[in-house]
């Protein structure tokens, strides 16, 4: 069976979502569900639920990283060998192999910083990059890197590459996934000097290379993979987010001000609506993987309720299953041949 240790002190309102994800995950999904945490408070959060004979242990960790952890502080408590918290005892479990993969909706950097000194990266890889989902047109387009690495080197975005095509091939079950690297132009020579400096060795390199993509090529549903580094990623994912939200709430607000008609006409729509919300509700997908790290890591929102948990945990499972990172380990092998 399929061992997720899930950080239950992760979200913002831990631990019932994490609890009650968890408890989902473990009767629709069939996989063992390790919450790491304070076992005086994760104990009868969990006994409330009446999991029966489900697959759930707690293992205790009774130490929190929180949003203040930061810095030179934050990457003592990441990499001290005895460290208690939550994020590292559920990070040592996979380390150890008692657990397939490691889930949390805790502070991204720290999620990051704990991955990175206490698993390592990949041979081959210098970074490791964090991948959601993009919604498109299309489907869907894994994007990497949206705020792990806000500066990056040509060589990074190629690693980038090869990583994500995996990660679409193996989890997203797409055959021969088409890798494009964003850019201020689809002509080939634009972009900065990272952009350019990659080109050559995207497109000689083991994937199957589109070429340069604008953001309306990624929401287009052009490629299925997008490579850039972390501050434009993060930008791009924000400003995505705001925008689809905008465009939601102005919908719903023009409906509720239109008069009689609008207000039946929001009726005749709302099966639409609803189909574009679940579309674009980042709990969907639960939670984006942190690639290039030498073991399976799943980062969530911290306003993760507990269907995004239960997601999350789904995610984390199809990877294992799927044994991405021995894939990931022989495609960066097999790219530095070249």
């Amino acid at each position: 069976m399929t061992k997720i240790a899930l950080d239950a002190m992760g979200s913002d309102e831990h631990p019932l979502p994490d609890v009650q994800g968890a408890v989902m995950a473990a009767k629709e999904y069939g996989v063992e569900v390790i919450l790491v945490g304070d076992e005086a408070r994760l104990a009868p959060v969990l006994a409330a639920q009446n999991p029966g004979n489900l697959p759930l242990r707690i293992v205790h960790a009774p130490e929190v990283l929180t949003m203040e952890d930061k810095g030179v502080a934050l990457a003592l408590k990441a990499r001290r060998p005895n460290a208690k918290n939550s994020m590292a005892v559920g990070i040592d479990l996979v380390k150890n192999g008692e657990a397939d993969a490691f889930v949390s909706a805790g502070n991204t950097g720290a999620a990051m910083a704990t991955a990175y000194f206490r698993l390592g990266v990949l041979e081959g890889v210098d970074l490791p990059a964090l991948a959601p989902l993009f919604p498109t047109a299309t489907g869907t387009c894994v994007v990497l890197d949206i705020g792990a690495n806000p500066e990056v080197k040509p060589e990074n975005l190629y690693q980038f590459a090869i990583m994500g095509s995996i990660y679409a091939q193996k989890v997203r079950g797409i055959a021969n996934p088409k890798v494009g690297l964003i850019s201020n132009g689809e002509e080939e020579g634009k972009g900065n000097h990272n952009v350019k400096e990659a080109t050559p060795l995207l497109k000689n390199g083991n994937i199957n290379f589109y070429g340069n993509v604008e953001g309306k090529e990624v929401i287009g549903g052009a490629v299925d993979v997008a490579v850039t580094d972390g501050f434009t990623g993060n930008v791009m994912l924000k400003s995505s987010e705001a925008v689809a939200k905008l465009i939601v709430d102005k919908i719903k607000e023009t409906i509720k001000t239109g008069g009689p008609l609008a207000m039946l006409g929001g009726i005749l729509v709302k099966p639409a609506l609803s189909k574009i919300k679940k579309l674009l509700d980042p709990s969907e997908e639960g939670a984006a993987p942190l690639l290039g790290v030498n073991g399976l890591v799943f980062i969530g929102h911290g306003r993760s309720d507990a269907l995004a948990i239960k997601n999350a945990i789904r995610v984390a499972k199809q990877a294992a299953e799927a044994k991405v990172l021995q894939a990931m380990r022989e495609g960066i092998a097999e790219s530095m041949k070249k």
